[in-house]
């Protein structure tokens, strides 16, 4: 319960609107969907990698891989690998590992998230611990966390992340 008083306190102090509720144990982003009825769209992984040592969040539905030769270039690295369970316990050591909240610029660490998210009505995420969920609007999380928004994330079934393509009209 302190690991989810910790985020719902910064949650309340920057006035940001949010519904924090509780499940059944679930240790990864597809199970946590299905155990909180949500569709796995809006269901949030946050997958911890280290770009040139320093530490970073992708942000991806449930559902999704992270292309991290892409996530590599979006951050202009010149190395990125996934964070190993020992690293993401000592950058979040208040977090069950493997349920750290999308909130990685509180420490510092730059946060990128997949641009399926933007404009979704709700994301819904871990509160530190892996029976504690949060569900909050996806531009009220932009606006606390300022991510870096682009195409990393990989659907099931692809090889690459597919750029949106933007009408020109004249």
């Amino acid at each position: 319960m302190a690991l989810l008083a910790c985020i719902t306190e910064v949650l309340e102090r920057e006035r940001m609107p949010y519904v924090a509720f509780w499940h059944p144990p679930a240790y990864t982003a597809l199970e946590q969907a299905a155990l909180s009825h949500i569709p796995g769209r809006c269901a949030v992984k946050v997958v911890v990698c280290i770009a040139d040592e320093r530490p970073l969040q992708a942000i991806v539905p449930a559902h999704y891989r992270v292309d991290l030769d892409r996530l590599r270039q979006i951050a202009g690295a010149a190395t990125i690998r996934l964070a190993n369970e020992e690293e993401i316990g000592a950058l979040y050591p208040e977090f069950e590992i493997g349920a750290a909240p999308p909130f990685g610029t509180i420490y510092g660490h730059r946060v990128f998230v997949e641009q399926c998210f933007v404009g979704e009505p709700e994301m819904v995420f871990d509160a530190g611990t892996h029976t504690a969920s949060i569900c909050m609007h996806y531009f009220d999380f932009a606006d606390l966390v300022k991510p870096t928004v682009a195409t990393f994330g990989v659907r099931p079934g692809r090889r690459r992340p597919v750029p949106r393509r933007t009408a020109v009209f004249e």
